[in-house]
């Protein structure tokens, strides 16, 4: 099995906030990341997909198809939005790093099926240079 990546990268901004709890509890546990003129972040997202290598290409998946896949399903939906305000597939959700990266797969998943016979192996999302989330689905 060979597994090939490619990195993209967008800004956004979110704020965490659970409308359940009161100002000062979204304040307690999500501290600055409540703040209610929003924050931003320079993700980076890291697809990894696997298979075997097309006996003709010699690719598991062609890179510039991915590329453009991700850019036009994810990154153009993201990119210089308000991840709670601007983006449908994560409206009423809390934005979370966690979150973003699920909707992401269930996004993504189908989309490189549709155009490879690799699959989709998992997601790494930077929200910072030290803090990421991976997801391998469900």
């Amino acid at each position: 099995m060979i597994y090939v990546s490619r990195l993209e990268h967008f800004n956004a901004a979110h704020k965490l906030h659970n409308p359940n709890w009161s100002l000062s509890k979204n304040q307690e546990i999500f501290g600055p990341c409540a703040n209610a003129n929003w924050h931003g972040h320079n993700y980076e997202l890291v697809v990894t997909v696997k298979g075997k290598p097309d006996p003709d290409t010699g690719f598991v998946i062609d890179l510039k198809k991915l590329s453009t896949l991700i850019r036009t399903h994810i990154i153009e939906k993201v990119d210089h939005k308000n991840l709670n305000l601007d983006v449908p597939f994560m409206e009423d959700k809390l934005a979370s790093t966690e979150n973003l990266v699920i909707e992401f797969w269930k996004i993504l998943a189908p989309q490189i099926e549709a155009i490879s016979k690799a699959k989709l192996h998992s997601l790494k999302l930077y929200e910072t240079p030290r803090n990421y989330v991976e997801y391998f689905g469900e």
